[in-house]
């Protein structure tokens, strides 16, 4: 275990501009292995390091020939050093990341990554378990499989499994609750084990294939279901035997494109770093089971002139502090102390982990990949840094999510007292609105004026299509309103069994100032106000007030083609030349709704079976 801390200060006559005299500091520093602290003299942080010689390493900041610059630029603010001993070096780097974590000191490398990955989560215990998404401690009983790079890539897994297994995902207090198939049995992405549709045998089954799948056993599945499909077909079972043949065929493209070549079924992650205009992107793919999970990529706040091997070294030591390594792990810049944080990293998983950054064949593929993965990113980011990505970083901090959201989408209503009801959604992304997904919804059916039901309506028409579409789901949802929109919107999410979409309620300030906006969130959050001068803020009225332009552009449309439209072109087979003729003959609207059949059928080009139809949609209301 570590020894206490030990601190040394003073200002004599030779002291540095930050009062700190490091010649007898460094004559009583110990030649063991331990962790060092650089402080200014506010007390703040300025430096967390690792050595296995302290009096070697710290005295090397203090000579005359010190050639960086951030070293110089540092050592001027020192005002204090503290140290602590550790009985090993692989102890003191344990130690140096989490100080590093708690500190966030300037000069250190500061991944910003201290969120819990997600993992799909199978609760074996239950008579009909369930399959989930999961984030946090993992003490509960049942089997975890992951880590996922992101709750996007956790979704598509899960949407894949329905598809292909038909295991439920809902609730518990959902599925405790039924009298009847919800929507995921009617779209076939469910057996409904509820209201007893299967039997607990063949459920049984069906998770069994889903978690094999999620083991990477996608050939042990494929083998028992043709067995299957061929004992149907000899029973004559044909129906049965032709929808596990399309299961098969699904199954065998999902597997051919998840699988890695070359990997067998190990777990392996691959760190590739890229740096551009000072700033750095270190990608991180995950290999588990033989099965590709995804990559993620991550954003490190860097010093200048840092060398790849020290950058390396620290995303290294901070990104495993908080996740468990696999065995083996393929990096794109060797640390500078391999054999020590092979070391470390042994120690943390519990068992043991190479390092591996010259790598041939397959593995040089992975490498390349990850490495075109994290220069692209990069570029991407810079491109557009300043502007929209400013901004959901923001939101990211100011919401308290894991990521900085890939999508986000706004719904608003507009009307005139109930008249032409429309909603809209607007959908913004990484780079600003995507206008290809923008969509509008005309109300029909509710109370004119029931803003609560249009929202529900227009929620249950979004969600429900893109849940049958397999669609892209927000990570952000926006309601124009309070808390009663987010209530509604919760009941449309909780019935379609979506989760993990955070929704938040705008509503408009007092005297509809923008500074005094306030969002109410999901979940109980209670709600928030942003300062005027939020990136964060300027995002979420910019992506409300789209939504509202959108709405009313739609409102406005479908209210001017009501009152000026003619009644006469909602009747099939009645084109603009026979409506031309019919007002022509009779004068104008209303003497033609006066006409009865007879009269309609005598007008050129007016069959008596379309007069029929004509004095039908006419009288329909008497």
């Amino acid at each position: 275990m570590p020894s206490e801390v030990i601190q040394h200060a003073g200002k004599p006559a030779t002291a540095l501009p930050g009062g700190f005299d490091p010649a007898p500091f460094l004559k009583t520093l110990t030649h063991r292995p331990g962790v060092y602290r650089m402080l200014d003299a506010g007390g703040v942080v300025l430096y967390v390091g690792k050595a296995k010689d302290l009096k070697q390493r710290v005295s090397s900041y203090f000579r005359k020939n010190v050639s960086s610059a951030r070293i110089r630029s540092m050592v001027a603010q020192i005002a204090a050093v503290e140290i602590t001993v550790t009985n090993t070096e692989a102890e003191a780097l344990i130690l140096e990341n989490n100080l590093i974590k708690a500190h966030r000191p300037r000069y250190n490398v500061l991944l910003r990554d201290d969120k819990s990955y997600p993992y799909i989560y199978v609760s074996t215990a239950d008579r009909f378990a369930r399959i989930s998404f999961h984030r946090g401690s993992r003490k509960h009983p049942g089997r975890f499989f992951g880590p996922y790079p992101s709750a996007g890539a956790v979704r598509e897994t899960l949407s894949l499994l329905q598809r292909l297994f038909r295991v439920r995902q809902c609730e518990d207090s959902f599925f405790a609750n039924r009298s009847r198939p919800c929507l995921q049995y009617q779209i076939k992405r469910c057996t409904a084990p509820c209201v007893g549709y299967i039997d607990e045998k063949s459920y049984a089954a069906d998770l069994q294939r889903a978690v094999q799948f999620l083991e990477g056993r996608s050939d042990e599945v494929i083998h028992d279901l043709v067995q299957e499909m061929e004992q149907a077909a000899q029973a004559l079972a044909y129906e049965r035997a032709a929808q596990l043949r399309d299961q098969i065929e699904m199954l065998r493209q999902i597997s051919a494109r998840q699988y890695v070549s070359g990997s067998g079924e190990r777990d392996v992650d691959i760190v590739a770093v890229a740096s551009e205009g000072g700033a750095v992107c270190v990608q991180v793919f995950f290999i588990r089971g033989g099965h590709n999970l995804g990559n993620k990529s991550l954003f490190p706040r860097v010093p200048d002139a840092l060398a790849p091997g020290e950058l390396m070294q620290g995303v290294l030591g901070q990104y495993y502090l908080e996740h468990k390594p696999p065995g083996e792990i393929i990096l794109s810049h060797a640390p500078v102390d391999q054999p020590l944080m092979e070391e470390m990293l042994t120690a943390q998983a519990g068992r043991r982990v190479t390092l591996s950054s010259t790598v041939r064949g397959e593995r040089a593929r992975w490498l390349e990949l990850a490495e075109r993965n994290a220069r692209e990113a990069l570029h991407a980011r810079n491109a557009s840094r300043a502007g929209v990505t400013r901004r959901l970083e923001a939101l990211q901090e100011a919401l308290e999510l894991d990521a900085p959201p890939a999508r986000l989408e706004c719904f608003d209503i507009s009307h005139t007292r109930g008249e032409a009801t429309v909603a809209s959604c607007v959908v913004f992304g990484s780079e600003g609105p995507v206008k290809a997904d923008y969509r509008r919804f005309n109300i029909e059916g509710i109370t004119p004026g029931d803003d609560y039901a249009a929202m529900h309506q227009a929620l249950t028409r979004r969600y429900t299509r893109l849940r049958e579409s397999e669609g892209v789901l927000p990570d952000v949802l926006l309601i124009d309103g309070g808390r009663g929109q987010v209530a509604e919107a919760e009941k449309v999410l909780t019935q379609l069994q979506i989760d993990q979409v955070m929704i938040v309620g705008v509503t408009k300030g007092e005297g509809r100032r923008p500074e005094l906006d306030t969002l109410t969130l999901s979940g109980g959050g209670g709600s928030l106000r942003l300062p005027s001068h939020s990136p964060a803020l300027h995002l979420v009225q910019q992506i409300r007030d789209e939504a509202h332009r959108f709405a009313i552009t739609g409102h406005r449309q479908r209210r001017t083609k009501a009152r000026t439209g003619s009644p006469l072109q909602q009747i099939p087979g009645l084109g603009p030349r026979r409506r031309q003729q019919l007002l022509k003959h009779f004068g104008g609207l209303r003497s033609l709704t006066r006409a009865g059949v007879d009269e309609l059928a005598r007008v050129p080009g007016i069959s008596r079976s379309l007069a029929e139809q004509v004095y039908a949609y006419l009288h329909h209301d008497t």
